[in-house]
């Protein structure tokens, strides 16, 4: 490649004064810049240069941060100029934790997110079926427990009320239980003879032991076997629209934790199509028992094909427990609402471990789902078992979602280098989270709900997330819930475990420059610098001088990804 220039010594000289670095050719550019952001506010988690009026790009990254005037003289007559109108212009945003393909094909689903109770999910229900006549499957999420009062599980008494003779499936919020109805249990040949498979129940009914239709971890498996699969058609046609609310929401960058290894070919193809507008990283979801040697030949064969700042494949997902709310969440002490049940580790400490310090040797990140205290205590064992013997640093291990920790174990994040990534709105104080989560494990472990401040003021690193379709995407609702602890009703009034909150900062942080130390990048991404990815939105309001409770409000004004405009929203 010829070397690159600029055109004249003193707009080089000008640059010079700026503070800009000229070290290599990221700075030093003959042609024009593609796109010029300028009349900006630029936070660019820079601690060098935090704030700028104006950003240039070239060839698909920053080549220059500074001032209108500065980065107005690398205009051409090709450049497409940006005026961000004195709004807040911010690095793209990462969503640590995400099914991507499993929230892309909910959106054309029901979706029971905010239904009061069972007639209002009802409702849906039946408004779905107009709009979707026929005898096909009705597919949905979004349910919480708090929906069916004293009951906390569904019944499927409820769908068969209202559809006899089609089969319904629907999950909840979180993905670990699920609703069936009479006819989707006989469609998946449930009976009262079916045992439970490993890892999983069948709720049943104690007098007549009948199944009631919910199905808790790996039971749902039985009926999701029989639903009829998406075509590769609706499955790109499912990614497009994703990738189009990602980016309506400011997300340039997703890493998965499940459900998309699978289609890394559909992902490579919408990429030479020019189709893929959100950058993947990619993990392989590994089911216990134990690490297998198919396992490690799909996982070596996808990390040699996909490597690149598009599409990457170096992670490994592991899940060693369930949710609270269901009891399937592993306690080190017993429930407080049910001291019968602890739960059960879904590996077996001793395959974990072996296969967590394989994986580490051959270099690949790992991402562990633990949400119980005896989960997360574990997964930081297994990582500690690991180094120790690997004699391996900096890998980043990682643990997803850390619902609540036993106190010894906070500090653990920094001293091993492990990264606490987390999902702010998993901890909205709503009535699932008040009445049903906390509930179930007390008020001692309750006070340690989503320590996201205390991992960090102890060394830990923490990047944020959704686990979307488990709750949506938009990153602002997970902002505002990170700062203030509340609902969006300013409820509870002193806000929920407050010390937790965190600066309006510190949450743009897990979401840009702290996301992108999560998932190994951070000197390629998660700040506005010369030579980073040109991956970069403006956004309807200064969020760094708003009132908390309006954090939710924001609006993306403009996506780009590398140096693309993939979103601008519609100008009244």
């Amino acid at each position: 490649m010829r070397a690159r220039f600029f055109r004249t010594a003193a707009q080089a000289a000008v640059l010079a004064l700026c503070g800009f670095s000229f070290g290599d050719a990221q700075g030093l550019i003959v042609e024009p810049a593609d796109i010029i952001v300028v009349h900006g506010r630029v936070y660019t988690e820079n601690a060098k240069q935090p704030w700028a009026q104006a950003v240039a790009i070239h060839g698909g990254k920053i080549v220059a941060v500074g001032d209108d005037p500065v980065i107005e003289r690398m205009r051409g007559m090709g450049t497409k100029v940006i005026n961000a109108g004195g709004k807040l212009v911010l690095p793209g945003f990462t969503d640590c934790h995400v099914h991507f393909l499993g929230g892309s094909l909910g959106l054309g689903r029901v979706d029971l997110a905010g239904a009061k109770d069972v007639p209002d999910i009802q409702k849906r229900l039946r408004g779905y079926a107009a709009e979707h006549p026929g005898d096909g499957w009705i597919l949905g999420r979004g349910w919480n427990y708090a929906m069916f009062g004293t009951e906390t599980l569904p019944h499927k008494k409820y769908l068969d009320e209202i559809f006899p003779d089609r089969p319904v499936f629907l999950g909840g919020y979180d993905g670990h239980t699920y609703w069936a109805n009479t006819k989707a249990l006989a469609l998946a040949g449930i009976t009262r003879e079916t045992a439970d498979p490993a890892n999983g129940a069948i709720v049943r009914d104690p007098q007549t032991g009948e199944a009631t239709g919910a199905l808790k971890e790996a039971a749902s498996g039985l009926v999701s076997k029989v639903v009829p699969k998406p075509t590769q058609a609706e499955k790109l046609l499912a990614l497009r629209a994703g990738m189009k609310w990602a980016n309506e929401h400011g997300i340039t960058r997703v890493h998965s934790a499940g459900g998309d290894f699978e289609i890394l070919d559909l992902y490579d193809e919408m990429r030479h199509r020019g189709d893929l507008s959100v950058r993947m990283y990619v993990a392989y979801f590994l089911n216990p028992p134990e690490l297998r040697p198919q396992d490690l030949e799909a996982i070596d064969s996808a990390r040699k094909k996909f490597h690149d700042a598009w599409i990457d494949a170096g992670a490994v997902k592991f899940m060693v427990d369930g949710v609270i709310e269901s009891h399937t969440a592993a306690m080190l002490e017993p429930y407080t609402d049910d001291p019968s049940l602890k739960w059960k580790l879904f590996w077996e400490p001793e395959r974990y471990n072996a296969a967590v310090a394989e994986l580490q040797k051959r270099g690949l990140q790992l991402f562990t789902h633990a949400i119980g205290d005896y989960g997360v205590r574990t997964a930081l064992d297994a990582y500690e078992y690991s180094t120790e013997k690997n004699h391996k640093r900096d890998l980043r291990p990682r643990i997803e979602h850390i619902e609540t920790i036993n106190a010894a174990d906070i500090p653990r994040f920094g001293k091993l280098g492990v990264i606490a990534s987390m999902q702010p709105l998993h901890s909205y104080p709503d009535s699932d989270t008040l009445d049903v989560w906390a509930r179930n494990i007390g008020p001692d472990r309750a006070s340690r709900a989503w320590v996201w401040k205390s991992i960090a003021d102890a060394g830990g690193h923490v990047a944020f997330g959704s686990d979307w379709p488990v709750v949506t995407l938009n990153p602002w609702e997970g902002i505002q819930t990170a700062v203030t602890r509340q609902t969006s009703e300013g409820k509870p009034e002193g806000g929920f475990v407050p010390g937790q909150r965190l600066t309006v900062a510190q949450a743009i942080g897990g979401y840009t420059l702290g996301a992108a130390f999560a998932g190994r990048r951070e000197t390629t991404e998660g700040s506005l610098e010369i030579g980073k990815l040109a991956d970069l939105i403006i956004v309807s309001q200064n969020v760094l001088e708003i009132a908390p409770a309006n954090l939710g409000k924001t609006k993306v004004l403009t996506t780009i990804v590398g140096g693309r405009v993939v979103y601008q929203a519609e100008t009244k």
